[in-house]
């Protein structure tokens, strides 16, 4: 909207010209969304459902009657400011439409006295990652591009919307599973976010830097970036009163349209690896443990018999971290080793 005004208003008055410039318009966006979050928070917690505890979650009796659903505040505020920020696009109403869905199936959960159930939780996400890569491809043959080799591939739809609901799926799921120590979640995908931001407008939403890293170029990867840094703002002014000890919590309501939107983000790069690259604390974190439980329950394959998961219980348990350890040490680990496999997945092609 404030795009279009740009243009409107630019005979009325000169500086309006900057209405025009996505950076500014990331900028302002990302700070609107910050300083919303922070501001509501405080003002709208107490109409919160308080948390239960989570059954066998190391020290879940130190959240048990704090506020949570924290997502059911700043979800809303980032689809306004996105509003706000983005060019007028169907694609993207629809996109900000579904993370409404994902936020109100969170919301469900954290508000009913038990949950959902692990069956109705993944149904309800697995219809929704459908309809995410439905979104994502329109219908359309997908074009993505992979590390080491040059050559882009051109997926048909049949195939692209299998892989993306996987990926949307997993994600979805595996911030999920992170989000059991104070700051963790938030700072872990708000570090993602970043990072996702940084490439689609640095480079994949940049016409000669794509050309010269011989990556695709995208034009709308600027309208996506926004999409990443709106949301990093917004998680900033969550972990503001997140932070260690938490005042309020995000919980499903919170986890699972962050989570959701990194998978879209991703897929919407091109190339459905970079999740290894922009999330992998999150996902060695969350996903594994499904993997195991997975391949336990329907194959009786026992893998990481001596792990506990998520990993952030099994140092806090065997290793004897401390709360602020666990979110510290894992956070500086994404932070290092993100910078390190994007120079290989940009410059080993």
């Amino acid at each position: 909207m404030l795009h279009w005004l740009g243009y409107l208003l630019l005979e009325i008055y000169g500086p309006f010209r900057l209405l025009k410039s996505h950076l500014f318009l990331i900028g302002i966006g990302t700070a609107m969304a910050a300083g919303l979050t922070w501001y509501l928070l405080p003002k709208l917690w107490k109409r919160l459902p308080s948390d239960r505890g989570r059954m066998h979650a190391i020290g879940s009796d130190l959240s048990v009657g704090k506020p949570v659903g924290a997502g059911v505040i700043f979800v809303p505020v980032f689809v306004l400011v996105c509003l706000l920020v983005l060019p007028i696009d169907l694609r993207f109403l629809e996109v900000l439409a579904v993370i409404l869905l994902v936020m109100l199936e969170g919301y469900v959960d954290d508000r009913k006295p038990g949950g959902l159930s692990e069956l109705q939780l993944g149904i309800i996400d697995l219809g929704l990652a459908v309809l995410g890569a439905i979104i994502l491809c329109q219908f359309q043959p997908v074009q993505i591009w992979l590390p080491v080799i040059k050559a882009e591939i051109l997926l048909p739809v049949w195939a692209f919307i299998p892989l993306a609901t996987t990926l949307i799926w997993l994600t979805t799921n595996a911030t999920n599973c992170t989000d059991g120590v104070d700051g963790l979640s938030g700072s872990l995908s708000a570090a993602s976010f970043m990072y996702l931001g940084g490439v689609l407008y640095g480079i994949l939403g940049h016409p000669g830097l794509s050309e010269y890293l011989l990556v695709p170029y995208y034009p709308d990867g600027v309208a996506w970036a926004t999409l990443s840094f709106v949301m990093t703002g917004c998680l900033i002014g969550y972990l503001w009163h997140n932070a260690p000890p938490s005042s309020v919590l995000m919980g499903d309501a919170g986890s699972r349209p962050v989570g959701f939107l990194m998978g879209m983000l991703v897929l919407a790069s091109g190339n459905p690896f970079l999740i290894f690259v922009v999330a992998g604390v999150i996902l060695v974190n969350g996903a594994t443990g499904m993997l195991k439980v997975f391949l336990l329950r329907f194959f009786k394959i026992g893998i990481f018999r001596k792990i506990r998961y998520p990993l952030h219980d099994h140092v806090r348990r065997e290793m004897d971290w401390s709360n602020p350890q666990v979110l510290v040490r894992f956070v500086l680990l994404q932070i290092v080793l993100t910078p390190l496999l994007l120079l290989f997945l940009f410059k080993v092609r």
